[in-house]
């Protein structure tokens, strides 16, 4: 065999022993369940959350919001304190970039961390918020919009 052959079969072999980056829809939501549960829950937020950005409906996007949460937009950092705060001023919150990227999310490309379920490259994040000390009762709430 040639030096080149042996150095391809190497690499061969070496990438295929690679794990895979591709994820299904039941990968992913195995994942939120197994790390944050209510996966379910977080597929009913999800459709919320992508037709609102898909439809422009700022009120159904604040309604997910878990506040306060910060946007990083225009290089500043803003704190959402209130519903109204995000509805007022979804303009200037959310560039058309981030709108798109979030409207035209795959289910399979989200990221899931022990921080949170991460759309569009990190643009937004959802996390699974506790209503009380007990978390018998938790929602899918926005935590983090990142422009």
């Amino acid at each position: 065999m040639h030096l080149n052959a042996i150095v391809i079969a190497i690499l061969a072999a070496t990438v295929s022993a690679l794990p895979g980056y591709a994820q299904s829809e039941e990968d992913v939501m195995a994942q939120i369940e197994a790390i944050h549960g209510d996966s379910v829950g977080f597929g009913e937020a999800f459709g919320l959350l992508q037709d609102a950005f898909l439809f422009g409906d700022p009120t159904t996007i604040a309604d997910l919001g878990a506040y306060p949460f910060e946007v990083a937009a225009n290089g500043e950092l803003y704190d959402i304190f209130e519903p109204q705060d995000l509805i007022d001023n979804i303009d200037t919150l959310l560039t058309q970039d981030t709108i798109d990227a979030l409207s035209s999310q795959d289910f399979d490309d989200l990221i899931v961390t022990s921080e949170g379920v991460g759309f569009g490259n990190g643009v937004l994040w959802m996390s699974s918020i506790c209503t009380d000390d007990s978390c018998a009762e938790t929602y899918w709430g926005i935590i983090r919009i990142n422009n």
